[in-house]
């Protein structure tokens, strides 16, 4: 890994913490390695403003580039995270992770820091296989950004979702461009109007009803 994008760590440690110490020599392997560039270590007894300024409530709690992890974590997972840390493949497979997780405050907040971070959640639209609660995740997110440039943004993409082999995934993405209230949708919704399956036609015409009503 380039050390130049290496991402920094910020872990919270306490002295009866039995994890910890694991967590702390797993950080400072990927140190030595360069898959992190930085490793700071934070002892809440010794600096408890510290850990109150971040909110922090448990321990072992990191903080890898922009994510944030609590409890125990192998060697191998804090090496995923580091990585993902700095792909965009990496942060779609961060996302899948949190909301299958039900943190979708994270998601919310690493996507409001950076918008176009929304995009990393496509490849989860597309996945017809997406657990429910993954799905319905993505779907909070998306009506967080309704009508945002963010999500405008991503009309071609969800659009040729629209043209995928499932239907399942063609009903999501025709739902989902009613959330970007953006008149390049209706071709696509019209489009799908003429579609096999009788759902999708129904949510690609309720789409372009809220399309209408949005203009």
């Amino acid at each position: 890994m380039n050390p130049s994008v290496s991402p920094d760590a910020l872990l919270f440690i306490a002295s009866q913490c039995p994890h910890c110490p694991a967590v702390l020599a797993g950080l400072a392997e990927l140190l030595k390695r360069g898959v992190i560039g930085r490793l700071e270590a934070v002892n809440i007894e010794s600096h408890p403003d510290a850990a109150q300024t971040l909110a922090v409530r448990s321990v072992p709690w990191l903080r890898i580039g922009p994510f944030q992890l609590t409890g125990a974590r192998s060697a191998a997972e804090l090496e995923i995270w580091a990585r993902r840390a700095v792909s965009a493949e990496g942060m779609g497979e961060a996302f899948h992770d949190l909301l299958k997780q039900a943190d979708l405050a994270q998601v919310l907040r690493l996507i409001q820091a950076e918008p176009a971070r929304l995009a990393a959640l496509l490849p989860i639209v597309a996945n017809p296989e997406a657990s429910l609660n993954v799905k319905l995740g993505v779907g909070v997110v998306f009506e967080e950004f309704a009508g945002q440039a963010a999500l405008r943004a991503l009309v071609a993409d969800l659009g040729g979702l629209t043209q995928h082999d499932d239907a399942r995934v063609r009903a999501d993405a025709c739902h989902l461009l009613s959330l970007t209230r953006s008149a390049a949708a209706r071709p696509w919704l019209q489009a799908g109007l003429l579609d096999e399956n009788a759902e999708v036609r129904e949510i690609a015409a309720d789409s372009l009803e809220t399309l209408r009503d949005q203009s």
